[in-house]
């Protein structure tokens, strides 16, 4: 698995204007390839009298599936200038469609290329880039007496814990990066005087 991937911090839109052609650049996460569909096919909805809605999509952190449309532009000048600014920004797990209004000033080849990888790259500007980490994920188990220092204690080292439930024992959850792990462990061990009991689960990612 990958160590870490770049996405998306939130779906949204950044329009610019290229020689009177309207260049309207949506942009969403998608945490698989149905979810990137859907959105391509609810933009096309919205924007039915468009020139052309083209789309370029990159899914997996190992960006394992990725997809390209011109939508009826010259071959490889809007998908792929797309795809290409979303592999050279390192994103994953997103979806970005370019609606455009032709405006009637012809760009040619180079002109469409940059214009439908600028916008792409302008509204990754826009709406900001997060970064994910691998980690792994942990339950502690702990008597209720030691429950309350103990969380606290996790969140005051910056633990990123994720669930807290009561029960007949305190099940505190939380991600771990791999490098972590033997040394967490040293240190519950000594934060509960040894009583606590440490399970690893599989491997996720997280906000950095």
């Amino acid at each position: 698995m990958q160590e870490q991937y770049r996405t998306v911090a939130r779906a949204g839109v950044h329009e610019t204007e290229i020689n009177r052609s309207r260049f309207i650049c949506a942009l969403a996460p998608a945490a698989t390839e149905q979810e990137a569909q859907d959105f391509v096919a609810r933009i096309r909805r919205e924007h039915p009298t468009a020139s052309h809605n083209c789309f370029a999509y990159v899914v997996g952190a190992d960006a394992s599936v990725q997809k390209a449309s011109d939508d009826g532009e010259p071959g490889g000048t809007a998908g792929v200038p797309m795809l290409q600014m979303l592999m050279r920004r390192e994103m994953r797990y997103v979806v970005a469609v370019v609606t455009r209004y032709y405006g009637g000033v012809k760009l040619g080849a180079g002109g469409l290329i940059r214009a439908y990888g600028g916008v792409v790259g302008e509204a990754l500007d826009a709406l900001g880039t997060i970064t994910r980490r691998r980690f792994r994920l942990a339950t502690i188990t702990v008597d209720h007496q030691r429950a309350g220092k103990l969380e606290n204690d996790l969140r005051a080292t910056g633990r990123a814990v994720r669930e807290v439930r009561y029960a007949e024992a305190v099940i505190i959850e939380l991600g771990l990066p791999d490098a972590d792990v033997e040394g967490f462990r040293d240190w519950l061990a000594d934060a509960t005087a040894g009583e606590a009991l440490l399970e690893l689960g599989g491997e996720a990612y997280g906000d950095a």
